[in-house]
């Protein structure tokens, strides 16, 4: 890409759920204004911008103007299907999240969704990292692309691929999972622990 050009590809939210390419190189980064003021003699370019920003081309959207912070990270939420969703609150002491444990019997398929605040600016690149321990040993790693986020004053989210919970005896039992969301500047939004248990049955 050369000049001030802006493609529809820049804007656009990108959902890519295979492993990172570490030969990966992020595009220049590029804010808000910048996006907003380009090519503004291309009408129509013009009006997918204000379609898929919404009301951050009026301005800055700020949430609270008390936190510096691009991303706030709200609620991660384990989603098995005929299940009611269990979720784990992101805004408050990270320290007690690994007391609340998460109950999932073997050979389930679930998904885990990510809700999330942007303010202040588009954030470029995000990426939701999560690797998983038994007893302090890693027995599972997974990274998800989550893509690019334009600043809205609502909730936005982010719905992990489905994926299918070990069974056997062997697989019962306690895990901690260490979770961390970030994005192509390596900027850490937030990094938490949580547990889950696989078990033969439903608790409940």
């Amino acid at each position: 890409m050369s000049g001030d050009h802006i493609t529809p590809e820049d804007v656009a939210k990108l959902e890519v759920n295979d492993d990172i390419d570490s030969t990966y190189k992020p595009p220049p980064e590029k804010s808000l204004d910048e996006l907003i003021n380009a090519d503004k003699e291309d009408e129509s370019l013009q009006k997918y911008k204000e379609k898929l920003l919404g009301e951050a081309t009026a301005g800055k959207v700020i949430i609270d103007e008390k936190d510096p912070r691009k991303v706030i990270v709200k609620k991660l939420a384990l989603l098995v299907p005929d299940r009611p969703e269990v979720t784990l609150d992101l805004s408050g002491d990270l320290s007690k999240l690994t007391k609340q444990v998460f109950s999932i019997k073997e050979g389930v398929s679930y998904r885990i969704r990510i809700d999330f605040l942007v303010q202040r600016e588009i954030v470029h690149g995000l990426k939701y990292i999560q690797k998983t321990y038994r007893m302090s040993i890693p027995v599972d790693k997974m990274t998800h692309m989550v893509g690019s986020y334009p600043p809205k004053a609502e909730i936005q989210s982010y719905i992990t691929p489905s994926e299918e919970a070990p069974s056997g005896m062997l697989a019962r039992g306690n895990y901690t999972v260490h979770s961390l969301f970030t994005d192509d500047d390596k900027k850490e939004h937030l990094k938490w622990e949580w547990s889950f248990e696989i078990s033969k049955d439903w608790k409940d």
